[in-house]
């Protein structure tokens, strides 16, 4: 198997206690989108689909994280680099 290089991990927030899960590879955001999504949307199909090609190489990774952050916004999930530092710290 090729390992596909994801480029720097995309985090996010996935719950309302502030609960960060960060995802590092391609292999770890496909699992994510077919075992652990909370919604079966048209993003989360486009970004699993977009997920594959890039697995097999016909899409660039590129087009794939832009599928998954779409479909991890449709989903509720905020980036944590979005995430305010004064509630951070209030915590």
């Amino acid at each position: 198997m090729i390992e596909i290089n994801w480029g720097q991990p995309l985090s996010f927030v996935m719950s309302s206690d502030g609960d960060v899960q960060k995802f590092s590879t391609i292999e770890q955001v496909k699992y994510w989108l077919l075992k652990r999504w909370p919604i079966a949307d048209e993003a989360r199909s486009t970004a699993l689909q977009q997920v594959e090609a890039a697995m097999d190489c016909i899409v660039p990774v590129g087009v794939a994280r832009r599928a998954f952050v779409a479909a991890a916004r449709s989903a509720g999930f905020v980036p944590e680099n979005l995430v305010g530092y004064s509630s951070r710290r209030a915590a």
